[in-house]
């Protein structure tokens, strides 16, 4: 099953300063030598942002690109839609990116890896299968 890594596990994996052995970042590093990672541009784009220093970010992003961004199509931008309005329906908010995460994950039967508890509530409204820890 590929799986489609949040921001938030990237964060803990590459951000931090400190190497500490995270059950996350051990995870990820199991998914990446299986050739189970799914990465998604706007993943990329947040991944990249708020880096303070320029030679950081060139290496950040240089090591980004040994994971090629999954195709995003229409049809996931429309889910992503959909999925936005049945969980404003009922009172549930989360970033656009969030939806365009879950509608990728849900057209193509991939697993979300996140510490992020806004899916945590996504998934009680959305069909969305988190990645087991």
């Amino acid at each position: 099953m590929n799986v489609i890594i949040d921001t938030s596990i990237w964060s803990l994996a590459l951000r931090r300063k400190k190497k500490l052995n995270y059950i996350e970042v051990l995870q990820l590093e199991k998914l990446i030598e299986n050739y189970q990672t799914v990465m998604l541009g706007v993943i990329r784009q947040e991944i990249l942002s708020g880096i303070k220093e320029e030679s950081q970010f060139k290496i950040l992003k240089e090591y980004l690109r040994a994971f090629p961004d999954y195709d995003v199509t229409a049809l996931d931008h429309e889910t992503a839609a959909e999925f936005f309005n049945i969980c404003r329906k009922k009172g549930v908010q989360a970033s656009n990116t969030d939806y365009l995460i879950c509608a990728v994950a849900v057209n193509n039967n991939f697993e979300i890896f996140t510490n992020d508890k806004d899916f945590n509530l996504l998934r009680k409204h959305l069909p969305i299968k988190l990645f087991a820890q």
